[in-house]
């Protein structure tokens, strides 16, 4: 079986570690780990360690002996995908399987077109659990650096970002729009990758222009209209397989 992953605060130098806390209890009275069996501690920014449990006491303390201390560089091209927010609970499926398919960071949007609104304590804590949603699957999918989840963001400030990108485009909803294939769209092997997932509704024209304005051009993923909730990973997956990182 894989190694489970834990996360830590930062991967320490000394030779015995001990986990306590959310994560020791987690790793003591969820997986019900012992001695000699292997465990990995990252800090979900690429630092990460392999481990041997040398001793689980009470219900939250887990002693860690490490094996060896590595680092993952960042991987290129770096891929973020632009989020409209959707109804209900689709958001935290959508930064969970976006995590799990490989998408580097996520950037939460507030399209005109949006059901939901973040606003107040309501928009902090909807972000606090996209990020916690996207920690939570990053452990699960043995990920040791987890996508970063940006603050919301304005039409505006997603223009902003997209012409900085080195590919950038806006994922269509209409099959029969004459834009073209992601699927065949020419992409960079190194540099940044934005792709820009609508709301329910669709995108706007007027976002639209604006996007485009900003060199993002729309794209169809192919003949289905897939939701709002799952088109970004499958963007990501696509994007993932055409520039090898998945080789």
């Amino acid at each position: 079986m894989t190694a489970p992953v834990f996360v830590v605060d930062a991967i320490p130098d000394t030779r015995l570690f001990v986990l306590d806390g959310p994560e020791g209890r987690h790793a003591v009275s969820v997986k019900r780990l012992n001695a000699g069996e292997a465990v990995v501690l990252t800090d979900g920014r690429g630092r990460w360690a392999d481990g041997v449990v040398v001793a689980a006491e009470g219900k939250d303390r887990l002693t860690v002996e490490f094996s060896s201390v590595s680092e993952d560089p960042e991987e290129e091209p770096r891929i973020t995908v632009v989020q409209a927010l959707p109804k209900g609970d689709r958001g935290e499926l959508a930064v969970e399987t976006m995590t799990e398919t490989g998408v580097d960071a996520i950037v939460p949007w507030a399209a005109a077109r949006c059901i939901t609104q973040w606003k107040g304590d309501r928009g902090l804590k909807a972000l606090a659990k996209w990020r916690s949603t996207a920690r939570e699957a990053g452990k699960q999918s043995r990920r040791t650096r987890f996508p970063e989840v940006a603050d919301l963001m304005s039409t505006k400030q997603v223009a902003s970002l997209l012409a900085g990108a080195d590919f950038a485009a806006v994922l269509h909803e209409d099959r029969a729009h004459p834009s073209g294939a992601l699927a065949t769209a020419e992409l960079p092997e190194k540099g940044s990758i934005v792709l820009v997932v609508g709301p329910e509704g669709g995108v706007s024209p007027d976002e639209l222009a604006a996007f485009e304005a900003a060199g993002a051009k729309p794209y169809r993923l192919g003949r289905s209209v897939l939701r709002t909730s799952t088109a970004g990973t499958a963007a990501t997956a696509l994007v993932l397989g055409r520039t090898g990182r998945w080789s």
